[in-house]
């Protein structure tokens, strides 16, 4: 298992459009993909989990990946929450 934190920088925090990029991201991966904010976990491939977590700004949030492309699929994750300017 792989997993990374991140800070959420955005001032919007994360809301539909950015949770979208993300369950887009990471449905193109096999591996099993979490998002863990503030106590609870949810499916990062699921657009309703992310949605329901309500990350504002300067959320710490951890994203963990388990499977046969979880490296892949936690860096394709960090370059678009950097990209996007959502979280460092």
């Amino acid at each position: 298992m792989a997993q990374k934190q991140f800070k959420v920088i955005a001032d919007t925090g994360i809301h539909a459009r950015p949770a979208t990029l993300l369950v887009q991201t990471a449905s193109k991966f096999d591996s099993e993909i979490q998002l863990e904010y503030n106590g609870k976990q949810v499916n990062l491939k699921s657009i309703m989990g992310v949605m329901s977590l309500g990350i504002g700004k300067d959320a710490q949030i951890t994203i963990s990946a388990e499977g046969s492309d979880e490296a892949a699929a936690l860096e394709s994750l960090d370059e678009l929450l950097k990209k996007e300017g959502l979280a460092e």
